[in-house]
Formats: C-alpha cells, structure tokens, sequence
C-alpha cells in the first residue's frame, strides 16, 4: 500500500480548533485568547468550514449564539463536546493521508511534549470526535509520540523537521535516526527526511517543532525565520539554521527558494518577564488563503508581504497572536487542517 503525507496546500474541508475551558492554563487570559480564538473562525469561515471542540454543551450553545451574530454561517460550524487538556489542536489532532488514493487520518501519541504538560484528555480526542460520528474517513491510532507542527510536507515524499524534538529522548526513546526515519516512511511514505539541527525560539515548549521555524509553501518553496539582530540571543543558531536551507536540495537536486521571514522585537511576559516564542513562520494555509500571526510589531507588515510572495494566488489575513504567545504558541500550533473528504455529511 502507498502512502502519502498530504501538505497543509492539499484541499480542505475543515480547520479544526480545540476551545480553551476556564480551568485551563489559559484562564487568566481567557477573555483575550477567547476573542483571538472568535477573530480565526470568523476569517476561516470565509473560505471553509471550522471544526471546534468545546468542554461543555453551555459552551457549545453560547459560541453557537456568539458566531451567529458575528456573521458566521451555521453549516460553516461543526461545534462538538469533547474536554480536552489544552487548546494545540496542531499537535493532539490528526494527520491526514492518502493510501492508494483514499483518505485517511493517522493518530499518533500525544505526551504533552515529551511529558512537559498533562495531556490525558487531548492524547484521546480524535478517538473521541471519531465516536461521534464527525469523520467520513477511517481513523487509525499509532504508536508513535508525534505533533503536527513537528513534520512539514511537501505533498511529494519529502518530509522537514528537526532533530532537537524528532530525536529528543522524551519523545521516542528507544528510537534512533534510522528507525525515526523506518517509522515516517512506513507512516507518511516519506522518502527523504531533511534534518535542521540548528534552530529554536526562547520560550517555546516543543522542543523547536518545525512550524515555529521553517515551513513548506509549495514543494519548491521554504519560508523561514531570519534574525538579522547579531546582539539577539537567537542569531547564531538561527543563522546556522539559514545555511542549512540553503544547503538543502530538492529530490531533482536544485536548491529550494528560500524566503526569509523577519525578525519582530522580542516580546516578554508582562507577569514574569521570560521571552516569548513570537514567530511569523507559523501560519496557517487554508483554502484560499494564509493567515498569518501579528505581534502589534513594525515587522508585520514586512511578514505580510514576504508570505503575499510566497502565497500569490492566496489572501494574506493578519491575525493578532499576542494573546497567544503568552502561552508560548501562535497561530499555527492552534489550528489542524482537515483534508478534504474528512468530514461526514451532514444529515
């Protein structure tokens, strides 16, 4: 059987959210991540639909009020209850692929980062929006401690990543680079795996996932973050991590367009003063258009117009991620992409 990993650019039926609940980390900016979390839906449902686990059915009443009257469409909701952890639906949702030419949707472990958070609840969601009927496609549970915003696809047999979080010992212990790699390509049907061993971002608790770095745009395309500050704590290791793209090849042997990202000023908790993982390469491809997260920061513009490059037949739809970062994620780590043919109809 052949597999295939889809890219983020595959057609889609869905972006799914997982709803934050007021006993969550998020509780003290809960107004705030709840506002973000309303502004994502209302410019997704412009193009497809969104798929939000909510932690209670008072939950699930009151957004399905609050979208009716910013304007959402109702058949663009699928509001479904199912507690969950925390709000990454990038890394505890699943992975489509196509085997032989039909969908379907891989769920790999979840461990909160290498055991860094609780995640009991978000390592058994999909099984749970599966039971509810949710999906058109079958839904297979893996073995394997993987997140989403830890592999980047090129839709054609290349998979990026890093080695600080794929080879952690808090992930897969007992794997080595080689039987990591055994394991994509039995999964994914990778045949090649580029391996970035330079690369992080000051408050980020992924172990460096790929999406807060460097991300695919089209097969020939790398968009990546670029710090251009030599004072900047991050210079080195991020410049590092340039040449390595630069160095990358495509499987026909030509280098890859790279398309440098710049580099915001560095926000910092208000609360306690530590660095926050504030990263314009975590954007969020749907159908028709990017969303891209902002930091109220002179850079966003330049980010807008470095992804309007990479992305030309697409709308640029800026999303304030200030709030998110406060709980060292953004845009992307919020959002799971569901292929299209995920979705059963509705009866």
């Amino acid at each position: 059987m052949a597999n295939r990993l889809l890219p983020e650019w595959h057609p889609q039926d869905a972006i799914q959210l997982t709803w934050p609940s007021p006993t969550s980390d998020w509780a003290p900016l809960l107004e705030r991540i709840e506002a973000t979390m309303e502004s994502i839906v209302v410019a997704v449902a412009r193009y497809q639909s969104v798929v939000i686990s909510v932690p209670s059915t008072a939950t699930r009443h009151h957004l399905q009020r609050r979208f009716a009257c910013l304007g959402v469409a109702a058949e663009r909701l699928r509001l479904v209850v199912a507690q969950s952890d925390d709000t990454w639906a990038r890394d505890h949702g699943p992975i489509g692929i196509l085997r032989d030419g039909e969908l379907h949707l891989l769920d790999f472990v979840f461990t909160g980062w290498g055991g860094k958070f609780e995640a009991t609840r978000d390592n058994t969601l999909t099984r749970r929006l599966a039971e509810t009927s949710l999906f058109a496609c079958p839904v297979e549970s893996r073995e394997l401690v993987l997140e989403g915003g830890a592999i980047e696809s090129d839709g054609e047999g290349t998979l990026l990543t890093t080695e600080a979080c794929l080879l952690n010992p808090n992930r897969n212990p007992q794997l080595d680079r080689n039987a990591v790699e055994a394991m994509l390509q039995e999964a994914f049907g990778v045949e090649r795996v580029l391996w970035l061993t330079s690369g992080h971002l000051e408050g980020d608790d992924t172990d460096s996932h790929v999406d807060t770095l460097a991300r695919f745009c089209d097969s020939e395309t790398i968009a990546y973050v670029r710090c251009d500050d030599p004072t900047d704590p991050h210079y080195a290791a991020l410049t590092a991590m340039e040449n390595e793209l630069a160095a990358f090849r495509r499987a026909d042997g030509r280098p890859y367009r790279l398309i440098p990202l710049p580099w915001p000023r560095p926000c910092f908790d208000p609360v306690d003063g530590h660095r926050l993982p504030a990263t314009y390469a975590n954007f969020v491809i749907i159908n028709g258009a990017v969303l891209v997260p902002t930091y109220a920061d002179a850079a966003d513009s330049r980010a807008l117009a470095a992804l309007a490059t990479a992305f030309p037949a697409h709308d640029i739809v800026p999303i304030d991620c200030l709030s998110v970062i406060r709980q060292h994620g953004s845009l992307h780590c919020l959002t799971m992409q569901l292929p299209r043919g995920s979705l059963a109809t509705l009866t």
